[in-house]
């Protein structure tokens, strides 16, 4: 009897890995994720499980023999084919990893997609600054479903985005990429962006872990200062909403350093933070270079090997530069416990599972021609612009222009006759692939009008020459529009005289080049003058805001961002977005962000002079933003009355439930958010003079009213102690509504018992 058991027993641990079929357990897709990844890690030698833990790039379908050479890798990606050559290449590359390496692991192919996908010919969207200024994250989720469309298409299983980073630092040149300078806003944007590509099989990669956007002096990759309670109150807020409620498969580490700790060598911020105290459970990559950084540019380790092991140890799973083909040797040497590989290829072959990669890795590259950029996804950019751009100035209601009161319309600037997309969008440098100011006006006004158009100077350098001609062009002209700003765009593209983005940091936020000197020029000509700034930040505009007759902001608006533009002048689209990042009065005005700690403004004594009467703090100039966070104005006007809560006294398990009444008062039907702020009264320790806990916006025709619900949990209104305890003070607060943190309009006291 015990010969027969002894028979079943070993007949059984033959048997163990393979699924009732013959296959390996790991090809069973009726298997759980758990049970084929456990399997697949078992059969792994360690060059296997450390190639898992890379990125190899590919970009040519004619040479994935001679790139992979039989071996599977983590990731993989492309940034300089069309989307149709992509999709060949993946299907033929995710071919060639089932068919023929060893155990037919296929990659994660991976894509920038912050504004749409990175690929040549794919929708330009806007980019992330103006869908923070939508104020709208189902609209965003929308956007992101429809770009996760044309990566499925594509194969694109991975994009690296969104960008979490708060911008508060407004000369870093990837403010751009940032949702603004709220870190609710952020997380309510984060969570649309995510959700809406995950729908799609699309894994989502929140970035960059962690407090990247705050470099000192503003240059990117300078370190970020800060303590305990500013990391857990402000940086990692978005990421620990974003985590919780919309569930990323992947997170980016930073390249840079929080309070002098090199991040991605960080085990307390990779993993004790990360992992325990944010509870997420994917894969961690690596920013370009981070983990070879920790040995030449942060000094944290003496050699490259140190670094990889650093990096691993601290939990980055996967990394892209060269640095972990040294950690075969670092086991092999006992330097190294294997443990920390195994943990980090489970976790990257637990989100191929997920996705289904080992069941059907493939995109469809027959369809890429119908459904990429299509009419409908190029419509969706449209929408996001138009709901995006900022009416901050409309002296006597010059906008939207009444055709009929002119006949010749000057159009000039450097960014006037020119499309500008941001960083990570696959145009080339003169990205003329979209729709210019210029040419929308064209297409709106058609021949009921006559346009000029003039750069007048370019958009960076000392040159002058050609002003007095914009000017000439003005002066026969009715009226003026003006568009001035800055440029950016791919940095693996070679860009070429960019004043925005990744690597593209600003001294002085003044208008680069000679752009006010032209707007001075311009206003001398005695012509009504509408100043249009297309940037990827906020610009000084103090001279704009007091001599221009109107002033319009469009973050970078996609492809359609002239189009958009032009139905905004002419009355066609009303405009509804709100400033996600406040203007700075002057570069010695920054930060400006609005939920400032009230020693840090107001203060006591003298709250700012002027040059005809210089007093304190400062001398010459206001201690505040020029325009806040939260403004926008409309060509309609709302009305908000009866304004109630739920209750006055609340508990730590409550939710505040705040209604009120928003009516379209005005002469045309339009879009208005509904914005709620807290203040605390009393608090252990500093907090803000208010911050955003709640939005909506809203849809309403001239003439009709909504009533508008906002629920905050009395969670939110938690705070680190002084002895970094996460707790809801008893006390009152203060609870405000209206329609920008500087428009209040409605308060009401309650009690947090």
């Amino acid at each position: 009897m015990k010969k027969i058991s002894l028979i079943i027993g070993l007949a059984l641990i033959a048997n163990a890995g393979f699924a009732n079929d013959g296959k390996p357990l790991y090809k069973d897709k009726n298997a759980s994720v758990e049970e084929r990844v456990e399997d697949l890690l078992s059969r792994m030698t360690l060059e296997e499980k450390i190639l898992q833990m890379q990125n190899k790039a590919n970009s040519n379908i004619d040479e994935i023999e001679k790139t992979f050479e039989g071996k599977s890798y983590g990731t993989t990606h492309e940034m300089s084919r069309s989307a149709q050559e992509c999709a060949n290449i993946y299907y033929n590359t995710q071919k060639y990893m089932l068919d023929k390496t060893r155990l037919g692991i296929p990659l994660l192919t991976a894509a920038e997609g912050i504004q749409g996908i990175l690929q040549n010919e794919c929708t330009l969207f806007p980019h992330a600054i103006a869908q923070g200024s939508t104020f709208n994250p189902g609209l965003i989720q929308r956007m992101t479903e429809a770009a996760g469309e044309e990566a499925r298409i594509i194969g694109i299983r991975q994009v690296l985005s969104p960008v979490l980073d708060i911008a508060r630092e407004l000369r870093w040149g990837r403010v751009e990429e940032t949702f603004g300078e709220d870190p609710y806003l952020i997380a309510e944007m984060g969570i649309g962006f995510v959700k809406g590509y995950q729908n799609r099989g699309v894994a989502c990669m929140p970035k960059h872990f962690v407090a990247h956007g705050t470099p000192v002096g503003g240059l990117n990759c300078a370190h970020v200062s800060g303590g305990e309670r500013e990391l857990r109150s402000l940086y990692l807020y978005p990421f620990r909403r974003v985590i919780e409620e919309a569930k990323p498969l992947a997170i980016m580490s930073a390249y840079s350093a929080y309070d002098g700790v090199a991040t991605s060598g960080s085990s307390y911020f990779m993993t004790e933070i990360l992992r325990g105290e944010l509870g997420f459970n994917g894969y961690v990559y690596s920013d370009w270079g981070s983990v070879e950084r920790l040995k030449t540019f942060h000094y944290a380790a003496e050699t490259a090997d140190e670094a990889a092991q650093m990096s691993v140890e601290a939990g980055v799973d996967l990394n892209v530069d060269w640095t972990y083909t040294l950690l075969p040797d670092l086991v092999k040497d006992g330097k190294m416990d294997v443990k920390y590989i195994d943990q980090a290829v489970r976790r990257i072959l637990t989100v191929k599972f997920k996705l289904g990669l080992f069941d059907n890795p493939f995109g469809e590259p027959q369809k890429v021609k119908a459904e990429v950029r299509s009419k409908d996804k190029v419509a969706l950019a449209k929408e996001i612009a138009d709901e995006s751009a900022i009416l901050l100035k409309n002296e006597n209601n010059i906008l939207p222009l009444d055709l009929n009161k002119y006949k010749k319309i000057a159009v000039v600037g450097p960014n006037s006759n020119q499309t500008v997309f941001g960083d990570y969008a696959w145009t080339s440098r003169d990205t003329k692939e979209g729709v210019t100011l210029f040419q929308g006006l064209q297409n709106v006004i058609k021949n009921k009008i006559t346009l000029l158009q003039a750069d007048g100077c370019d958009w960076w350098s000392q040159d002058e020459s050609d002003i007095d001609k914009a000017v000439e062009l003005v002066r026969n002209s009715d009226i003026a529009i003006v568009a001035v700003g800055t440029r950016s765009t791919f940095l693996g593209r070679s860009p070429k005289y960019s004043t925005a983005g990744e690597g593209f940091d600003l001294s002085s936020l003044d208008l680069p080049g000679k752009q006010q000197k032209l707007l001075e020029a311009v206003k001398s000509t005695g012509k009504p003058i509408i100043v249009v700034l297309i940037a990827g930040k906020p610009m000084v505009m103090s001279w704009a805001k007091e001599h221009a007759d109107a002033v319009l902001v469009q973050w970078y608006g996609g492809e359609q961002q002239g189009n958009s533009m032009a139905d905004i002048l002419v009355g066609n689209v009303n405009p509804s977005g709100k400033l996600n990042v406040s203007f700075p009065r002057s570069t010695g005005n920054t930060p400006c962000f609005y939920n400032y700690y009230p020693t840090d403004r107001e203060q006591q004594f003298d709250s700012g002079g002027s040059y005809e009467e210089p007093k304190g703090h400062y001398i010459f100039e206001k201690p505040y933003a020029l325009w806040n966070f939260g403004y926008g104005l409309s060509y309609t006007d709302f009305r908000f009355s009866n304004c109630t809560l739920n209750d006055s006294i609340y508990s730590i398990d409550d939710t505040i439930k705040a209604s009120i009444e928003v009516g379209n008062v005005g002469e045309m039907d339009g879009k208005e958010v509904v914005q709620l702020y807290v203040k605390d009264k009393v608090s252990s320790v500093a907090t803000p003079v208010q911050q955003l806990k709640a939005f909506k916006k809203v849809f309403i025709k001239k003439g009709d009213e909504m009533r508008i619900e906002l629920e905050v949990p009395v969670s939110e209104l938690a705070l680190y102690d002084a002895k970094m305890n996460k707790v809801v003070e008893p006390g009152q607060f203060e609870i405000q509504i209206g329609n920008s943190s500087d428009n209040i309009i409605f308060t009401k006291m309650i009690h947090i018992k």
